[in-house]
């Protein structure tokens, strides 16, 4: 088992910047890929970014290419998400979440392909 906890969410305006980040604990001694998904009011969780357990290979939606930046220290077990130039469209809660790293595949969009969850945090832009 993995717990996972963010943090470092909170109100910004348009324009702004926020960096998340996202500690894990438990069965850290195992290989995971780490991502961040959101969730809006009335909408499906989506994939925002995601990276192998190297660090090498990053995943980012389209929506979030060349603003946002996932990074990782594999030392802290922790993941980060650098937001930068962010929209009210940005607004959403934020998810950490883990899978177990096997080879490129798994740095995945699909949600349902990601094993551990943390419990989320707000991020409100403001237009």
């Amino acid at each position: 088992q993995v717990q996972l906890v963010e943090s470092g969410g909170g109100l910004v305006q348009a324009g702004g910047s926020l960096r998340l980040s996202c500690a894990a604990s438990g069965r850290t001694s195992s290989r995971y890929a780490l991502g961040w998904f959101r969730q809006a009011p009335g909408k499906e969780r989506e994939s925002v970014a995601a990276i192998s357990w190297s660090g090498i290979s990053t995943l980012y939606a389209d929506s979030v290419k060349g603003r946002f930046t996932i990074s990782r220290e594999n030392a802290k077990n922790t993941v980060y998400l650098q937001m930068n130039s962010l929209k009210p469209e940005d607004t959403a809660v934020y998810y950490c979440a883990a899978r177990l790293w096997r080879d490129a595949s798994s740095l995945s969009a699909t949600r349902e392909r990601w094993n551990y969850w943390g419990q989320g945090t707000q991020v409100t832009v403001s237009s």
